[in-house]
């Protein structure tokens, strides 16, 4: 039998593909079941089923099997065929699993369930076999059951941080799923070599094998099911904690998860080097779950303004030593998982081959951890649906955590009572351990995160703050006097609000499109509701008997009456908000609208790139009417010029017709049509001079047809020399979701890049005065973003010139006014 060393390659290799397939698998689903959050949650659960299964039923064979290696080796490439046929399936599986709900209702879930559950069965088998394949004597069941589980830790750690690093970003998803399943087939390679040298020892017997567990291991098993449901449900909290002090990049969830991996793996290796040593197994393993509790929820009632600190403090080093602002931000990340799930995780990993060792018979090797894996994944995925759909939204965070860190220490406390009758000192530490979490839980206050967001969030006022199952929405008054205004913070993330600037881009965002359009506009259809201020324009245009809002989160159409400006959109019947993503919406409808505009969060967040991608547009264009137009906002500051780029390419694929405007100085509008889209003077004068349309627009500085026009940038033909060259952003590849960090103050670069293209608007009709009022209007629009791109270099004295200028020419243009502090 090959060494120690090709052992730890293959199950390091097996753990790689595993969690490659995971990630990659998650991203997938989210577009073909939708990403509301029960959707994903029983997909997901889909996936770790199948592991549960697997572990249970493959298990049960493994310890009659002469020569495990070869079953092993089977297995690997069993999930490397199936690991690309899933992941290819996945690829074009989003219609057929949509007409399937269409007819047969919740049956339509089979699909994904057989797509993800079958390699997920095959995957569930290889760590029992794995396992099984390695002769021990007795009483060693914890040192190599827990070597085994943290190199396959290991590996699943480079798996994560593999796939969001190297993988997705240079091979596409579909790449990624062939670059796993060559990783399976080495795995496999290895253990077909492995399993030319065939165990020592003989085949079990059947009689042996179907021996009932003891009532010991039957207990032990029973609290580490509970256990690994209380392990999931922290997971849940920390995925809605952990967000103020990162950002919604797949890198910082990628970094967090690797992390959470780590203390896992780590815990199971140190606790491996010094099983032979504890004599009180039981004693250890139930104070090793129930610290972890403790730990958890004293990290989260701790947390404050001083984790922020030392991740700036870390994040400097890292630059000065790298020189790299992508390696700044994740250090800062790493720093961040490291004070919130790190210690716990290291606890829990610990308890995994302390558990074994109470578990595993001599002759039930392979079976035993069957059950043990099977039952700790349903004992995960019954946590996680708990905690996430019934805990959070009827207690909160706070108080969640506080019940998952009790029973912690309840399943602590039974299983030191269950060790030695003696150990006073251990049975004292559990229970002590248990009363401090009751007292942590007590002493926190059920809003601590709520208060922690203004902290991190750089301070003003908490509005209204609600935890769901989805994550938490938060309204915070923010800024000084006359520029005091709401900002939205989803998942602790800023999503605008309804200050000046945004008021202006957001109402642009209906209202231009709807002027441009050819004829009378019915129907009209906003993805993302936000600050309802996009959506609430809708109300305002008159000719509309059709307005339709697609919103992810309940919480956030809740929060729309505390901002300004949207007309009571959240309230308003002739409004209707469907609770579903925007893809979704437009996959479950065969609504046809006049126009389709999205205002998502920026392209570079996690699981948002797909309403930019070229696909994405193609489904959109199958719901636009005749001389339908697509109008999507185009954030410059949020991503480098060659992401943007890349997005303008994936525009330009799919809509003939394509124009870009400028809405407010940090954002653009795309408009596009399938037909050709004329700018008619008439036409747009006569949309202008409705009273309610231009009663809003005048209150974002828009007070004339003439200042309308002169956010004209370019046509198609300007849009092409910009995005020439650049791939194009599809759901095969996500590309900005995984570019680099954005540079510094990279709005002066791409701002510059894009006014560049600017021409003369392609009018129809009008007459002198109108063109003269345009060339002013024009004129002074760039004279301001000018003033704003002075700031951002630190030349107040240019900015003091050119914002002067602006002002001196349109002194009553409330847009202007609001940049240096006037009302």
């Amino acid at each position: 039998m090959l060494g120690t060393s090709a052992f730890a390659a293959l199950l390091f290799c097996s753990g790689v593909a595993a969690l490659v397939y995971q990630v990659l698998w998650i991203k997938q689903l989210s577009l073909v079941v939708g990403v509301e959050v029960y959707s994903i949650s029983i997909a997901v659960s889909a996936f770790f089923a199948g592991l549960a299964l697997g572990g249970f039923l493959i298990a049960r064979r493994a310890d009659r099997l002469k020569n495990p290696l070869f079953t092993y080796a089977l297995l690997e490439a069993g999930i490397a065929l199936l690991g690309v046929t899933a992941t290819l399936l996945l690829g074009h599986a989003a219609p057929l699993f949509t007409a399937m709900q269409a007819h047969v209702g919740l049956l339509a879930w089979i699909l994904p369930f057989l797509i993800v559950g079958f390699p997920a069965f095959l995957m569930g088998g290889t760590l029992p076999i794995a396992l099984c394949s390695r002769s021990m004597a007795s009483g060693a069941a914890a040192r190599t059951g827990g070597l085994i589980y943290a190199m396959n830790t290991f590996g699943g750690i480079a798996g994560i941080l593999a796939c969001s690093f190297i993988f997705l970003p240079q091979f596409g998803v579909i790449g990624t799923g062939f670059a796993a399943a060559s990783l399976n087939l080495i795995a496999a390679v290895i253990a077909l070599v492995m399993s030319r040298t065939p165990r020592n020892t003989s085949a079990i017997s059947p009689s042996i094998q179907q021996s009932d567990l003891p009532r010991q291991a039957t207990l032990a098993i029973v609290l580490y099911s509970l256990a690994g449901g209380i392990a999931l449900g922290y997971e849940v909290i920390w995925s809605q904690a952990i967000v103020q002090f990162i950002t919604t990049r797949s890198f910082a969830f990628s970094i967090v998860l690797a992390t959470y991996l780590a203390g896992l793996a780590l815990g199971s290796w140190l606790y491996a080097r010094y099983a032979d040593k504890i004599t009180n197994p039981w004693g250890t393993f139930g104070l090793l779950i129930a610290a972890a509790g403790m730990v958890a929820l004293l990290e989260i009632a701790c947390l404050g303004i001083w984790q922020l600190r030392i991740q700036a403090t870390i994040g400097e080093l890292a630059f000065s030593i790298f020189g790299n602002q992508f390696a700044r931000m994740c250090s800062r990340f790493l720093v961040a998982a490291i004070g919130i799930v790190f210690l716990p995780t290291l606890l829990l990993g610990a308890a995994f081959p302390a558990a074994l060792r109470l578990i595993l018979g001599k002759n039930r090797i392979g079976r035993d951890i069957g059950i043990v894996l099977a039952l700790n994944t349903a004992g995960g995925i019954a946590g996680t649906l708990l905690t996430g759909f019934i805990l959070v939204p009827k207690l909160g965070l706070v108080r969640t955590l506080g019940i998952l860190a009790i029973s912690a220490g309840a399943v602590g406390v039974i299983a030191v009572l269950r060790g030695l009758r003696d150990d006073k000192r251990m049975t004292w530490m559990a229970i002590t351990i248990s009363v401090a979490a009751l007292v942590i839980v007590i002493v926190t206050p059920t809003d601590r995160l709520a208060r922690l967001l203004t902290t991190t969030r750089g301070g003003g006022k908490l509005i209204s703050y609600e935890e769901s199952e989805a994550g938490t929405v938060a309204v915070v008054q923010q800024g000084t006097g006359t520029n005091s205004f709401n900002r939205l913070y989803v998942h602790g993330i800023s999503n605008s609000g309804d200050a000046m600037p945004s008021l202006r881009y957001m109402r642009l965002q209906a209202f231009l499109p709807l002027m441009l359009h050819n004829g009378i506009s019915h129907s009209a259809l906003v993805v993302g509701f936000g600050t309802g201020i996009t959506a609430g324009a809708l109300l305002e245009y008159p000719h509309l008997s059709r307005r339709v809002c697609a919103e992810l989160l309940p919480a956030v159409v809740s929060a729309g009456k505390f901002f300004r400006g949207n007309f009571g959109a959240s309230h308003n019947p002739e409004l209707q908000i469907r609770i579903r993503d925007g893809r979704r919406e437009l996959m479950r409808s065969a609504d046809r609208y006049d126009l389709i505009t999205l205002e998502p969060p920026p392209p570079s967040a996690a699981g948002v790139v797909n309403l930019y991608s070229r696909d994405f547009y193609q489904l959109a264009a199958k719901r636009l009417e005749p001389n339908g137009i697509f109008a999507q906002w185009l954030p410059i500051a949020t991503q480098n010029d060659e992401d943007t780029r890349s997005l303008v390419r994936s525009f330009l694929d799919v809509f003939p017709t394509a124009t870009l405007w400028t809405t407010e100085l940090h954002e653009m509008l795309l408009i596009g049509s399938l037909a050709p889209m004329e700018l008619n003077v008439d036409n747009i004068s006569q949309n202008f001079e409705q009273p309610s349309v231009k009663a809003a627009l005048e209150e974002v500085g828009i007070s004339s047809p003439a200042a309308l026009l002169a956010t004209w940038v370019t046509g198609r033909e300007g849009l092409e020399h910009y995005a020439d060259g650049a791939p194009p952003v599809t759901d095969n590849r996500p590309r900005i979701e995984y570019s680099s960090w954005v540079r510094p103050d990279e709005i002066s670069r791409v701002l510059p890049e894009l006014l560049a293209l600017r021409t003369e608007p392609p009018l129809i009709g009008g007459n002198f005065v109108l063109s003269s009022s345009l060339s002013i209007e024009r004129e002074n629009l760039m004279t301001f973003y000018s003033a704003g791109l002075d700031a951002y270099k630190g030349d107040r004295q240019a900015w003091a010139h050119d914002i002067g200028d602006v002002l001196k020419k349109d002194p009553t243009n409330p847009y202007y006014r609001w940049s240096v502090g006037e009302k």
